[in-house]
């Protein structure tokens, strides 16, 4: 079983148990993700089955789409409500004084991560020093946002909607939301609606795809040609197909952009691959 299942995640379990299920359901050992969403966070995960494991990192760089709540007055070492509160405050603040720091943090901006987070620091990883109680200091990254909505505010709980590229926790930027503001902000909810093309309008739940599964039904299951609309280029005989699915670089004879290709010869689908400045073929990602 080869390709892309879009998971619409449910809260309270983590993005490992999410494929420890579908490994039972499917029965398929080989499925891996496209980037993790904590036990509090719900929607779009997308998990690549079989051969399609090799274009996980390809997925998980595309941009996310997310709506987010959180309160403002106090904040947690996991900068979500699950985390255990650091610090308070009284500071009133208003919808207008929201609206007026979004935009600072619209664009290429710096953000660090959360020591709750999965990044590796010297072979270790963030979550399992703060859970030692270590906190060390973290690079900042270089991540962007196209935009962010206030969608509601009272009563200091506020919730927006964001675009982000990959790399951005939305925790760190409602915890630097917050402390522009003079105050504290922790994420109450997560919610991932869009993953690259990807959306809450084409995901399954674990419970559907189980059903569907029991009735051999298994048009959840996208193919790898389906998901990725880079524009095609065939293959014109045996030994280009050769040396493209041994991994090898392909030297053509026609100019092609450079740019990422799905690949073909005599109509069938190999995978996909880029084009570089001396006008070759490379295999990137092939089955």
């Amino acid at each position: 079983m080869d390709g892309i299942i879009v998971i619409d995640k449910p809260k309270g379990i983590s993005s490992f148990d999410v494929i420890r299920s579908l490994r039972k359901i499917l029965k398929e050992k080989k499925i891996g993700h496209t980037g993790t969403l904590d036990p509090l966070a719900t929607g779009v995960m997308i998990l690549c089955v079989g051969k399609a494991t090799k274009l996980a990192s390809d997925l998980e760089a595309k941009d996310k789409i997310y709506s987010a709540s959180f309160d403002i007055g106090y904040s947690t070492d996991s900068y979500d409500i699950e985390g255990k509160i650091l610090e308070k405050s009284d500071k009133d603040v208003s919808k207008e004084e929201i609206e007026k720091v979004i935009p600072k943090f619209l664009g290429d901006i710096k953000q660090i991560p959360p020591m709750y987070s999965a990044i590796k620091v010297q072979g270790k990883k963030l979550y399992e020093l703060a859970r030692k109680g270590i906190e060390i200091e973290r690079e900042e990254r270089n991540v962007k946002i196209d935009f962010i909505e206030l969608l509601d505010y009272e009563n200091n709980k506020a919730t927006i909607r964001t675009k982000v590229s990959k790399g951005c926790y939305i925790r760190s930027l409602i915890y630097d939301i917050g402390r522009t503001l003079d105050t504290y902000a922790t994420m109450t909810k997560l919610r991932r609606e869009q993953v690259g093309n990807s959306s809450l309008q084409n995901a399954f739940t674990i419970e559907e795809i189980e059903q569907m599964v029991e009735k051999k039904i298994f048009s959840f299951l996208k193919t790898v040609e389906e998901e990725f609309d880079f524009d095609k280029i065939n293959l014109v005989d045996e030994k280009q197909k050769k040396l493209y699915l041994n991994g090898n670089t392909v030297k053509l004879k026609e100019e092609y952009e450079n740019k990422k290709y799905r690949v073909y010869f005599e109509n069938q689908f190999l995978g996909l691959a880029e084009i570089n400045k001396e006008v070759l073929l490379k295999g990137y990602k092939y089955f």
